[in-house]
């Protein structure tokens, strides 16, 4: 029998751990719940967790606080699931080390599919460094080869100059989680050009118009909205 993937619920309304509770179990995941920060601390350490969905509003501390505990001393993956729909929440929260980011209310569907994203790019770390940052990444008709550094739209080059390769392949690496504007700009041109988003929007009309059929409804790299981009995962 397979191992069944163990997921932390970190959540003090009753509702929604019964609710992600029936979800997660009816697709074969194992759940613990902790209702407090410190009860979520405690289990990350002695339950081991292979992810943990966390929300914001907790009793005893902020969700947030929270995460940036659990990433001074482990990589489990985490997703925060809130009902806090600004930007900036967002934001602090990928910043601070989340994996991704779900806001409430979601469908079940969609959460399953971040989930399953967040497990398997966890595993490729754990089994070869370079699973998630070489080889090749196929979602639609877009493929992109980290080796050969080469993008392939329906089977045609498509000639991306060197800074829109590095947004792109960044974004491949790390397919189905957004990135912030802030972290792909440090990692393409460095921390001095951070917050000077304007560089990295024409990058992104450029790469959407070379690699998109239709760059104004984006098939395979999507915007959230104030905080960053997504390549679609092909697993999603």
């Amino acid at each position: 029998m397979s191992h069944k993937a163990r997921i932390l619920v970190v959540d003090d309304e009753n509702s929604i751990l019964r609710f992600l509770t029936t979800v997660l179990e009816a697709n074969e995941y194992e759940v613990i719940a902790a209702r407090t920060g410190k009860e979520a601390i405690s289990m990350v350490t002695s339950r081991a967790p292979d992810l943990v969905l966390l929300d914001l509003g907790l009793p005893d501390e902020d969700g947030l606080a929270v995460l940036k505990r659990m990433r001074g001393w482990s990589a489990v993956p985490i997703l925060v699931v809130s009902a806090r729909m600004h930007e900036k929440d967002k934001v602090e929260a990928l910043d601070a080390g989340a994996d991704d980011y779900i806001t409430k209310p979601f469908g079940s569907s969609e959460l399953l599919a971040r989930i399953r994203t967040a497990i398997r790019h966890s595993r490729e770390r754990g089994f070869n460094q370079g699973a998630s940052s070489t080889g090749r990444l196929v979602t639609g008709g877009l493929a992109i080869d980290l080796d050969k550094r080469k993008v392939l739209v329906d089977g045609e080059t498509a000639h991306l100059t060197q800074n829109e390769y590095r947004i792109l392949a960044l974004l491949a690496r790390n397919a189905g989680r957004v990135l912030t504007y802030d972290y792909l700009l440090k990692e393409v041109w460095g921390p001095a050009m951070v917050g000077d988003n304007q560089i990295l929007r024409v990058n992104m009309a450029n790469i959407r118009r070379k690699i998109e059929k239709n760059p104004a409804d984006p098939e395979y790299i999507t915007t959230e909205i104030g905080v960053g981009y997504r390549l679609r995962d092909p697993d999603a």
